[in-house]
């Protein structure tokens, strides 16, 4: 057996079916990585800065030797590592192994190599994690056929997607890949957010996916930011220029929903999230807002913040080219996301 060496395109085919070895350091991981990928480093944090170091000032022979110190004590745990995480995989009779590093050069070579030694077939990534991410980033310029699901605030816009998928429907929860709702308080309830660069990765993989084998993508109209991570500029100037289906749901419907969603939190955290919207809800509506709460009557509060919600979604709805015929009302009696994702591709067409 040989190690193989494959190109990023050759890799992401396979990455569906086989498990993925990143074998860069624990920082490195955890800033970003593949989506599914293992972290299996070949150096401590530590070490990697030790080993770099030496090969910057004394060359790469004498940097080899050094890394082969720390490589050598690691390799039967290294070993035994990836037959339990085979054995606990799908598939485990699987002796197939995907690895990579940052530029596909000595460490995710000096892995191979061993797994290889072992017995395993094992593929790595020419160009290692940076061909990756210029694959990553290529994915946005390509062209979608995007139908965005729109509404004011308190149309369960998320829920409706979900029940779209449920439905067959291919879609791309933005908001789920963000860890964050959208609006102020998006960030309750939810996951620490990813980095930028993991947001991005996600992201590229679910487009990959989809595309492979539907025509469009259902995704939620969004700004541009959502919470700490922005949408990639291409994407997002297409979603702007896709047809978008308005959810037009009654203000009371609306204002129950947020209220039965949000209405759980300590009023310690609403009022933290109404004060970091202080300047554009305004001096008075953020203090007959917050002062709503102190009184216990939460479905004053959230009246007066839905308000202002709908005030600026209808600004960036309609700041658009062509809004008027790019977006598509759908009336419906209340916020039931089962049935308005049925009474949605009725309009659709779908």
């Amino acid at each position: 057996m040989a190690v193989k060496r494959i190109s990023i395109t050759e890799f992401v085919s396979m990455m569906e079916q086989y498990p993925i070895l990143d074998v860069r350091s624990p920082l490195e991981y955890a800033h970003a990585h593949m989506k599914k990928a293992y972290s299996l480093p070949l150096f401590s944090n530590e070490e990697r800065k030790v080993v770099g170091t030496a090969y910057k000032q004394q060359g790469k022979q004498p940097a080899i030797k050094l890394g082969l110190n720390y490589f050598g004590v690691k390799m039967a745990a290294m070993v035994s590592e990836v037959e339990a995480l085979l054995a606990a995989s799908p598939d485990p009779n699987n002796k197939v192994v995907l690895v990579h590093c940052w530029r596909g050069g000595m460490r995710s070579a000096g892995v191979a190599w061993l797994l290889d030694l072992y017995g395993y077939t094992v593929y790595t990534l020419a160009g290692g994690y940076k061909a990756y991410r210029n694959w990553v980033l290529a994915q946005f310029i390509m062209p979608y056929q995007c139908k965005v699901l729109g509404g004011f605030t308190g149309s369960g816009k998320t829920e409706t997607l979900q029940s779209l998928k449920a439905l067959g429907q291919p879609i791309i929860d933005l908001e789920g890949l963000a860890h964050h709702k959208g609006s102020t308080f998006g960030n309750l309830g939810q996951p620490v957010q990813p980095s930028q660069e993991q947001f991005e990765n996600l992201l590229a993989q679910a487009l990959y996916k989809i595309s492979a084998n539907h025509s469009y993508i259902w995704l939620e109209d969004e700004s541009r930011r959502i919470g700490l991570v922005n949408i990639p500029t291409q994407l997002f100037e297409q979603m702007r220029k896709s047809k978008l289906y308005f959810l037009d749901i009654p203000f009371a419907s609306r204002l129950q929903f947020i209220v039965s969603g949000y209405g759980k939190f300590e009023k310690d955290q609403l009022m933290s999230a109404i004060l970091r919207i202080k300047k554009r809800l305004g001096g008075l509506e953020t203090k007959t807002a917050i002062n709503f709460l102190i009184e216990d009557d939460i479905e004053s509060s959230f009246n007066v913040l839905l308000t202002y919600y709908d005030k600026l979604y209808v600004k960036g709805a309609y700041n658009r080219e062509n809004p008027e015929s790019l977006i598509q009302k759908i009336e419906l009696p209340s916020v039931d996301p089962s049935a308005n994702a049925a009474t949605l591709l009725a309009s659709a067409g779908l």
